[in-house]
């Protein structure tokens, strides 16, 4: 071990000499994290932590000079919008974070997002780029850094202007329906990255003034599960004459999202043929257009190649709400121009990802500290905890985001990795989620928590004789629970403050779960696109210290296959009554049970 180490130490000298872009290919296939002497140190430093009382939060936290310098502040350069990332009430201390940065220094952490920025293709197990951070540059974008930059970037405003005339054509009356009625409903037909990211951007902007203003009148639902009901409860209250159903699928092949836009083309053919209108062609080419690459397969299904929106393979389902997947439902809802704040807001987050020093860098941070939480303190979950009711389905997203992008297995050469990535991501808003969960999290299990609030309410409520406003009651309970979490409430409290002694058990807290708090300005589009940057790159951080790919997703194809397989057999056994066969036994029984209903 002690040779190992002394290796590593000499191997990391010669690399402090080396040319980033020389040193870069060699970290990656041979420099693992857990073979550095910092990830020695850090578990030695994680078991401190866990057993010297010491090191309790309550006793960190009375240490001013230690919480003010773990703070990190982001502004915009105009200086009206503000990031301030507390996590003082992280189980760590200055010399920690120093361990956690030398460690993403050794492991080639910068290389490795200088190369995602350039467009190397750090997707090495499909060959791809990743470049979703390309989607939200604005024009005129100095992208020289990236030898295939100036196309790219043409390309991706070429696509974006398209959006900006087709949707403005929608909203003005220009392009109508088969009718000539105005198209006020927009389904969106999609599964994963199709749907949670644009749906969380949806929720999160309808309470937004201007947002609200522009989406008036108009209704946009987003169609992912295959189940009937879902197309029921989406569709039953709107009008077919006024609806524009929008299918995105990159190549067109989705069993669920196929099967639901097939559903979805008869139900408007259904209900424009009550209206006398009978011309299959016309009505899908003015009631469904697309968010594909696969251009003849939407042609075929009647689609005008007018109304196909692409994106490229560089952009992973996950991260595509900035794409045409989540712009051109998201456009027609609430404007182009809305949307184009939103995606302002992500590349101003881009450029501090890229650029900000590692110690001032909120995503490195965050990443950091999930890296130390996960690998070091052994704590499997995670939560995220919004205080904006507009963000209900924000941890729903970043769900997918990590757990879809970290839940690995092997290290990018294959080589099975030696401890467990990725946590397991929940979250609802706040308050309502300490009326849930809370609970197991100050007596339960310790699950890390980034707490998300805001200075400026979307819809601010002032009532007579009350003492706070709503936003400062919520807002309480936002600066409220880290410090419960943190400090807790020992045996002696409890006494001192009477409690029966039968009861002084059940109320002791034991504190110590660590939090991080995030607080904004205001909530607007902007800062929807700057909140949806940091948890991507966060993502991304956390991938890189680790050596896996955060890109890829082979963990759900298999159960894709095997579906494939019980469709076969339903279809021959509904069909011409083919009894049920290869398959285990538990499976066949209730196969046999499912068909044998109702007969």
């Amino acid at each position: 071990k002690s040779l190992i180490i002394i290796l590593s130490i000499s191997i990391g000298n010669i690399f402090d000499n080396c040319r980033a872009k020389d040193l870069h290919p060699f970290i990656r296939t041979n420099m693992k994290v857990n073979e550095l002497p910092q990830f020695t140190a850090l578990q030695t430093a994680a078991s401190s932590f866990k057993t010297d009382e010491n090191l309790h939060l309550r006793n960190l936290c009375s240490d001013s000079s230690r919480c003010s310098g773990l703070v990190a502040t982001h502004s915009t350069d105009n200086g009206s919008r503000k990031i301030i990332i507390d996590y003082s009430r992280q189980q760590v201390s200055g010399e920690t974070m120093e361990l956690l940065f030398d460690l993403a220094d050794k492991v080639g952490f910068t290389d490795r997002r200088n190369s995602m920025r350039e467009g190397a293709k750090i997707n090495a197990t499909e060959g791809r780029s990743v470049l979703h951070h390309a989607l939200r540059m604005p024009k005129g974008y100095d992208y020289s850094i990236n030898p295939e930059g100036k196309a790219i970037l043409e390309e991706v405003h070429a696509v974006r202007d398209k959006i900006e005339a087709f949707t403005s054509k929608v909203r003005s009356g220009e392009f109508v329906g088969a009718t000539g009625k105005m198209l006020k409903n927009f389904v969106c037909i999609g599964i994963g990255g199709s749907q949670l990211g644009p749906e969380f951007v949806l929720e999160a902007l309808r309470a937004d003034a201007a947002a609200a203003e522009a989406s008036t009148g108009r209704t946009l639902r987003f169609l992912a599960n295959v189940d009937p009901v879902d197309f029921e409860l989406c569709t039953r209250d709107l009008d077919p004459e006024e609806t524009l159903i929008v299918v995105i699928s990159k190549t067109f092949t989705t069993a669920e999202t196929m099967l639901n836009a097939r559903t979805g083309k008869k139900w408007i053919l259904d209900g424009l043929a009550a209206k006398g209108v009978t011309d299959a062609s016309e009505v899908t080419s003015k009631h469904v257009i697309a968010v594909s690459t696969a251009i003849d397969k939407c042609v075929a299904f009647g689609i005008s190649a007018d109304n196909i929106f692409g994106f490229w393979n560089w952009v992973g389902g996950r991260f595509s709400v900035c794409s045409a997947v989540g712009i051109v439902p998201l456009s027609l809802q609430y404007s182009y121009d809305v949307m184009s704040s939103f995606l302002d807001g992500a590349h101003d987050i881009d450029e501090h990802f890229f650029t900000a020093p590692l110690r001032e860098n909120i995503p490195v941070i965050l990443g950091l500290l999930g890296v130390w939480n996960s690998t070091f303190m052994g704590y499997e979950t995670r939560a995220l905890l919004p205080y904006s009711q507009a963000l209900k389905r924000f941890p729903a997203h970043i769900q997918q985001v990590d757990m879809e992008s970290n839940g690995k297995r092997v290290a990018m050469d294959g080589s099975p990795l030696p401890f467990q990535a990725g946590e397991i991501n929940f979250g609802e808003p706040g308050t309502n989620g300490q009326h849930s969960f809370y609970q197991l999290m100050h007596q339960g299990r310790v699950v890390p928590a980034d707490f998300i609030g805001f200075m400026e309410s979307q819809a601010p409520v002032l009532l007579d004789n009350e003492p706070v406003s709503n936003h400062d009651e919520l807002m309480s309970n936002f600066f409220a629970q880290p410090d419960a979490l943190a400090y807790g409430k020992t045996l002696n409290d409890v006494t001192q403050e009477g409690v029966p002694e039968e009861l002084r058990e059940h109320k002791v807290f034991a504190g110590n779960r660590p939090s991080s708090s995030m607080l904004m300005t205001k909530l607007d589009a902007f800062a929807i696109g700057q909140l949806l940057a940091i948890y991507e790159h966060r993502t991304a951080v956390q991938g890189f210290i680790w050596g896996l790919n955060s890109f890829d997703q082979w963990g759900v194809e298999l159960g894709k296959v095997l579906a494939k397989q019980v469709r076969a057999q339903l279809s021959a056994s509904r069909k011409s009554g083919a009894h049920v066969q290869g398959f285990n036994s538990s499976t066949s029984s209730l196969l046999e049970a499912y068909l044998a209903h109702g007969k």
